[in-house]
């Protein structure tokens, strides 16, 4: 399923083939929640500015419109009009991030829905039939996403239990597969590593779950309030564990410099809505770093967002005309900056992918990280 085609140090050009179509790696995930990316963004646009992977959530595709609803319609590629690989998260996350509504034990989360408060039951064996009612191409386990800072016994039984609940999300997974009316009886399950800042735990847990032999494994319960530091602390500890000949995760990263970072470590997934959310509110990434299109400075500016950008905003739009859509609420805007955004999200990684390629990965990275990461 995963070829490792070149490394250049740590960095790792592989790819990934799937039900759904091969993914090269390192690979950008464009996150579309419910199954729609936020800014008037389509499957076509995706597939026009690079998008090899789209990212949507169990839990919010479960209340609304409805695993089964969308089973009914084909499953999730049917029903978004996307042919390339999809991979749902579990909802794992809003264990953590529906903290004041949820209650956590062996079987599984107690949730009150956030929308009209009823009540939801999810374990293990409720998040695999609801991604595979939804027929994505990876399906991610049932975890808890552990709060930071957090006493260690409690990371540690929770991690404990999240291992359990990966034995049963497996075996779950591997029934529903062999059913006869499951319409993708090739879906994947990526098991997810947890064990907040603690070293011990977090490469525990990574030789637990590697024994268990998933197609691919996840970073969880990063990006959520440590430093960028500690984060990449976290990575130098724990991938020496992860399998080298399966694709590894980072779960919610993260800003380019991020990226770069993370890729230098190892990982070959990424996903966040930073792309996306920042581009709704006129924050844009360029190859010399950000920029807030809402600025004075531009409202004459007849120059595109990026000089070397090849989305569709750069190709036949101002600065100046943007802010102005910005300005005057026009959705036009949010839809131009959205695109332009994952454009730049998804090249970056072709580029982060020729470096690699071309043995100057370390290069890139130097020339790359700090630039990124400044304000025009």
């Amino acid at each position: 399923m995963f070829k490792i085609l070149h490394t250049d140090g740590n960095a790792r050009r592989g790819e990934f083939h799937t039900v759904h179509g091969v993914v090269q790696t390192p690979v950008f995930q464009n996150v579309g929640t419910i199954a729609a990316i936020k800014g008037a963004v389509s499957t076509m646009d995706l597939k026009e500015i690079g998008c090899q992977v789209e990212l949507s959530n169990t839990y919010h595709l479960h209340l609304r419109p409805g695993d089964k609803v969308i089973k009914q319609l084909g499953g999730l590629h049917k029903f978004m009009n996307w042919d390339r690989p999809i991979l749902t998260d579990s909802g794992g996350f809003q264990v953590f991030s529906l903290a004041g509504l949820r209650k956590i034990t062996e079987e599984g989360v107690s949730f009150n829905s956030h929308i009209d408060g009823h009540k939801i039951f999810m374990g293990p064996e409720e998040s695999m039939q609801i991604q595979s009612n939804l027929a994505s191409t990876i399906a991610m386990a049932f975890d808890e996403c552990i709060e930071n800072p957090a006493p260690y016994k409690y990371v540690k039984d929770s991690c404990d239990r999240t291992y359990r609940w990966l034995v049963r999300c497996k075996k779950e997974m591997e029934r529903l597969n062999s059913l006869d009316d499951t319409i993708n009886k090739n879906q994947m399950l990526f098991g997810i590593n947890q064990g907040g800042t603690f070293d011990d735990i977090r490469i525990e847990h990574m030789q637990r779950i590697a024994e268990l032999d998933l197609p691919g494994y996840a970073i969880g319960g990063l990006a959520v309030g440590e430093s960028h530091e500690e984060m990449y602390h976290i990575l130098d500890v724990v991938l020496p564990h992860a399998p080298v000949n399966k694709p590894r995760y980072l779960m919610g990263v993260g800003t380019p410099s991020n990226i770069i970072e993370s890729v230098a470590r190892g990982v070959d997934f990424f996903d966040c809505v930073i792309a996306s959310r920042n581009a709704r509110h006129a924050f844009i990434f360029t190859r010399n770093g950000t920029m807030n299109l809402m600025n004075q400075k531009y409202e004459l500016d007849t120059r595109p967002i990026d000089e070397e950008c090849g989305c569709p905003a750069c190709q036949h739009y101002t600065r100046a005309y943007i802010r102005h859509l910005f300005k005057a609420k026009e959705m036009l805007g949010m839809r131009l900056a959205v695109l332009h955004n994952l454009y730049f999200y998804n090249e970056l990684m072709e580029r982060i992918r020729k470096a690699i390629e071309e043995d100057r990965f370390e290069e890139f990275r130097r020339e790359n990280v700090e630039k990124l990461a400044q304000r025009l």
